[in-house]
């Protein structure tokens, strides 16, 4: 076989077949194949695109191409969630201990932020000694007794993924929806989860900004996990402004906390029920949506889900004292009061400038090797739909920078204020099944 009648083949709007595809990934990974010829079919693919069968079995070479996460030791239905990344979405931290506490076992494995959306790990790691490596042997023991363990991502985990990754973000092919549903159900299908949720984001601070791009992902992603055995649902959900009312690490991990203490912040809440529902079903512990999304909301007012959030917490080698007090996670050195220069109601808060004024701050990274500051962050005082009158705080900025001009000018960026009232954002648009 030769790579570059399989480039043809698809240049010319042809289906690949399943030992072509196999052909490909296997030599790209291998270094057999170089970087032009797998260029040049990714740019087949941007332009051609992809059958249902093509792309879940693209998907299956790339899970192959490198070591797979075997979880049978595991006692139960494992079921897992992934974010398509948002700005405090802090969403992880409430469903984990809210799945756990219905006695279904969530087995996690996530990365680390980049850019303006925050990551599992960094924030995590606002508790002090939390460990977030451990052996295989100690991840099994940790759900089988608790129902819940998140750890690093193996550096194994589908190579080719990461080898044509790096390739499409140089040369344009990004933006392709089966290659970008395949990128990530390929790490979520190595990661050996029985059933699979995936919360899809749509809005200004999410990777896909239109609701139709964001289903059409969803319904990819969908497909792929289906065809390949694993019982996949996806819930589109808005980032058209941040998730609850902070963004950074250690006050997301608070805010995480005093939802499951019962707090009443509704977006985050809401998502958090919605996603653990259809995690609870998927796992046949409960029938249907409404009865298990009765069970986990009782979960949240009976102390149950924060019992298993603080278990996870110590057998993780976390300073529970952090979590019984909250008040002794990290905070930064100065709060910097942004006010509206004008009356009215709040309109847009576009959330990736949001993201982006965090970022400035520290609570995110521009590259890889920069260091997370966890103490660091924004408190949002105003959402879309709030009235505010002129001089009014609009966030709150945590910094151990005095001035902070960079992240106060994202942030005057980020609000649109108007004279008349403006409804608040569904926040959740459809459920694909």
């Amino acid at each position: 076989m030769r790579m570059v009648d399989v480039i043809i083949k698809k240049r010319d709007g042809g289906e690949l077949t399943k030992e072509e595809i196999e052909f490909f990934v296997d030599g790209y990974t291998k270094g057999e194949i170089p970087d032009y010829q797998a260029s040049a079919l990714t740019m087949a693919i941007y332009f051609k695109g992809m059958t249902q069968e093509e792309t879940a079995t693209l998907t299956q070479a790339m899970v192959d191409s490198g070591e797979t996460i075997d979880l049978s030791a595991i006692h139960g239905h494992i079921v897992d969630k992934h974010s398509t990344g948002g700005v405090g979405d802090k969403v992880t931290f409430i469903v984990g201990p809210l799945v756990a506490s219905a006695g279904v076992p969530v087995a996690k494995m996530s990365g680390r932020g980049l850019g303006h959306t925050g990551g599992t790990l960094d924030k995590l790691e606002a508790v002090k000694g939390l460990q977030i490596e451990m052996t295989k042997d100690e991840f099994i023991e940790n759900v089988n007794t608790h129902k819940l363990a998140v750890a690093g991502q193996t550096g194994n985990l589908a190579p080719a993924d990461k080898k044509l990754y790096a390739l499409r973000d140089v040369t344009g092919t990004v933006n392709s929806l089966p290659l970008i549903a395949g990128s990530i159900m390929s790490k979520k299908l190595a990661s050996g989860a029985d059933s699979i949720v995936l919360d899809v984001k749509t809005g200004s601070g999410a990777f896909m900004k239109t609701l139709e791009d964001s289903e059409a992902l969803a319904r990819e992603m969908v497909n792929i996990g289906n065809n390949l055995g694993r019982n996949t649902v996806a819930v589109i959900s808005d980032m058209n402004q941040p998730l609850g009312f902070e963004v950074g690490n250690a006050n997301e991990i608070r805010e995480a906390a005093e939802i499951l203490q019962g707090k009443k912040v509704e977006d985050l809440r809401e998502l958090s029920l919605e996603i653990a529902s259809h995690m609870t079903v998927l796992a046949e512990v409960f029938a249907t949506y409404e009865e298990a999304y009765a069970a986990l909301e009782k979960n949240l007012e009976n102390g149950k889900a924060f019992e298993a959030f603080r278990n996870f917490i110590e057998a993780q080698h976390g300073d529970t004292s952090m979590i019984d007090d909250l008040s002794l996670l990290p905070k930064a050195a100065y709060e910097i009061e942004v006010k509206a220069d004008r009356g009215g109601y709040v309109a847009e808060i576009d959330a990736e400038s949001i993201g982006v004024a965090a970022m400035y701050l520290g609570a995110g990274r521009a590259t890889k090797d920069d260091i997370i500051n966890h103490g660091v962050g924004i408190t949002l005082n105003k959402k879309i739909g709030d009235p505010v009158r002129a001089g009014e705080a609009l966030v709150v900025l945590h910094s151990d920078n005095e001035q902070a001009e960079d992240s106060i000018q994202k942030v005057k960026e980020a609000y649109q204020i108007t004279d008349d009232k403006v409804d608040t954002p569904t926040l959740i648009h459809k459920v694909i099944k």
